[in-house]
């Protein structure tokens, strides 16, 4: 079984005792603030299934009708959750405010507070782990069940306290105010998770990879790699895809063009963070680029060097070669 399925299996199973925990918490208190909880965790439940499935399908190989591989279901996966989460925070909010005006009594707190505060101690130590495992295996499934988890352990603690304070002051209808409170923050969480998952579905670029690639480039680069540009990154659940443009001397045959885009091919998977696919394609270099080329035994020089052109992500994800960028 390989680390992202048994990590989703440990998360989905501790989800469901958890929710069972809580609505145990809820029958025994009457509280809208541990229904809030409890509320939520339903919510954990569905999306930890959709995430099973979704890592499943996620590596399969490739196929004739996928030739990236199916990787982007994750993506989809985070979106379903993001958009269940916002659903339950919507819900919450105004179930909670009916109970502002119209409160009801609530018993047994301290042995419900009890029960949430073990629950979010729980979640937080199970959503640290899905995010470490999601970040090494480059899941957005996983991390977007993980930072799930902790916004349930957040909202654990904010009712643990107030649970606390109401024992403390017998003002019943912080109750239902605290669950509101807690129901925004539920929206703002699933807000934050659906608008990442909409960027990977629409290929939004992924700015650290970028980095990642310049700085692997720049600190290695070679004489005949006169500039890199048109730079773009795309991410198929744990696989990435990274296209670009190398400028290398327009003289070079057939074999030392191969030969140079082959070793930037396995520098950037040898030294980068992350293994990736490459498309490369090769430029010719223009008499414009003398002034920055470091070919010093070039026999068509029209012009000396005269200073690099350091590479960085705002220059090589532009679709022009440096001397059209007005650098130097």
């Amino acid at each position: 079984m390989s680390v992202k399925k048994k990590a989703i299996i440990i998360s989905l199973l501790l989800s469901v005792v958890l929710m069972l925990a809580k609505f145990v918490a809820y029958f025994i208190t009457g509280s809208n603030a541990i229904l809030t909880d409890a509320a939520e965790s339903i919510v954990n439940v569905i999306a930890g299934s959709f995430a099973f499935y979704s890592i499943y399908l996620s590596t399969q190989p490739r196929d004739e009708n996928h030739p990236y591989g199916h990787g982007k279901v994750e993506f989809f996966s985070a979106f379903v959750e993001g958009i269940l989460i916002l659903i339950a925070g919507v819900v919450i909010i105004f179930k909670s405010s009916y109970n502002i005006i119209y409160p009801h009594a609530v018993s047994e707190l301290l042995t419900g507070t009890l029960i949430i505060g073990i629950t979010g101690l729980i979640n937080l130590v199970a959503g640290l782990y899905l995010i470490n495992v999601g970040k090494n295996e480059h899941s957005v499934t996983l991390q977007a069940d993980g930072k799930h988890l902790l916004t349930d352990t957040y909202t654990s603690a904010a009712i643990v306290a107030g649970l606390i304070l109401i024992q403390l002051t017998n003002i019943i209808w912080l109750d239902s105010l605290l669950s509101v409170l807690v129901g925004f923050y539920i929206v703002y969480s699933g807000y934050k998770l659906t608008r990442g998952s909409v960027g990977g579905l629409m290929d939004e670029s992924d700015l650290t990879l970028v980095e990642e690639v310049v700085e692997v480039l720049q600190k290695n680069r070679h004489n005949p790699w006169i500039d890199v540009h048109n730079l773009r990154t795309q991410q198929y659940g744990p696989e990435f895809h990274i296209d670009c443009h190398v400028t290398l001397p327009y003289y070079f045959n057939l074999n030392e063009v191969h030969k140079e885009i082959s070793q930037i091919d396995e520098l950037i998977n040898k030294n980068g963070f992350r293994k990736a696919e490459l498309f490369i394609h090769a430029d010719p270099c223009l008499p414009e680029c003398c002034n920055y080329c470091h070919m010093s035994a070039c026999a068509v020089r029209f012009e000396a060097f005269k200073k690099e052109i350091v590479w960085t992500p705002e220059i090589v994800i532009k679709n022009k070669k440096h001397f059209e960028n007005e650098l130097l």
